[in-house]
C-alpha cells in the first residue's frame, strides 16, 4: 500500500474536526475523495502533506506513505517529501501561481537541480503547445484552462508518487474539465502515479477513479451514486 492512513484532526477550541478517518491509496490507483463542503476533504490532503500545524491543527493517528510515519517525521524531512513524493495541485490555478513571476520562471523554481528539462516537452506532456513564449508569459496572459495546466506540469515534474488533486476541475469549464480529467488519467497511466483526486463533482470522480469513498454518509442531493463509490460512514 502506497499511502495508509488514520487521522484525528484537532483544532484550538475544535476538537475532533476529523475523527479516525481512514483512507488507503495503493501503488498507482486512482482514489475518489467526494463530500459535502466543510466535511474535511481538504483538511486530509493538507494532513497528508504535514501542512496543518501551520494553520494551528493538531493531527493524531498515523499516516503511513512508503513504510514511513509522516506525522512524527521532522519539517526538514517533509520538506524533502513534498513536491518529490507527494504532489498537490490546487483549487485555483490563478491564486496558486505567483502573478509577478513569469511560468518559466515558476517551473525553473519547482525543479531546482540540474540538468534542466527539456521544458518544450513538459509543456507537451500536460497538453501545453510546445511554444517557448509561453514560458515567458505571466500567469494572467494564459486562460484558466491553461494555468491549470501549468499547475498540474509544477507537480509532476519530479514524477511523483502521488498526486493530490484538490478540487482541480471545479473552476474550469465542462471541456476544459473533461480534458484535465484525461490529462490525470494518462499521467496515471504512462507514469504509474497514484492519485487522490478531491471533488464534490461525482460525475467526475465516476469518470476518473478507480475506487471512491465519501467522507460523510449524506451525499449530494438529486445525484445518483455511481457503482464505485463506496460510502464511508
Amino acid at each position: 500500500m502506497l499511502l495508509s492512513a488514520d487521522l484525528t484532526v484537532d483544532y484550538p477550541g475544535r476538537p475532533g474536526v476529523l475523527d479516525r478517518f481512514q483512507i488507503e491509496v495503493g501503488h498507482g490507483e486512482i482514489v475518489g475523495l467526494v463530500g459535502e463542503s466543510g466535511s474535511g476533504k481538504s483538511t486530509t490532503a493538507l494532513a497528508i502533506l504535514g501542512l496543518l500545524r501551520f494553520q494551528g491543527g493538531t493531527v493524531r493517528g498515523r499516516i503511513e506513505f512508503q513504510g514511513r510515519d509522516l506525522i512524527h517525521l521532522p519539517e526538514r524531512e517533509m520538506r524533502r517529501i513534498r513536491g518529490r513524493e507527494i504532489a498537490l495541485v490546487l483549487q485555483s490555478p490563478m491564486s496558486a501561481l505567483n502573478p509577478a513571476l513569469r511560468i518559466g520562471a515558476q517551473l525553473r523554481e519547482t525543479w531546482r537541480t540540474r540538468p534542466e528539462p527539456d521544458w518544450m516537452a513538459v509543456l507537451e506532456s500536460v497538453n501545453l503547445p510546445a511554444d517557448r513564449s509561453l514560458l515567458d508569459r505571466y500567469p494572467r496572459q494564459l486562460s484558466v484552462g491553461q494555468a491549470q495546466r501549468v499547475l498540474i506540469a509544477m507537480a509532476v515534474l519530479h514524477r511523483p508518487a502521488l498526486l493530490i488533486a484538490d478540487e482541480a476541475t471545479s473552476a474550469l469549464d465542462v471541456v476544459t474539465q473533461r480534458e484535465i480529467l484525461s490529462l490525470f488519467r494518462r499521467l496515471n497511466q504512462e507514469l504509474g502515479m497514484a492519485i487522490l483526486y478531491i471533488s464534490h463533482d461525482l460525475r467526475s470522480v465516476a469518470a476518473l477513479c478507480h475506487r471512491t469513498v465519501t467522507m460523510t454518509s449524506c451525499l449530494p442531493v438529486g445525484q445518483d451514486v455511481p457503482d464505485n463509490v463506496i460510502e464511508c460512514r
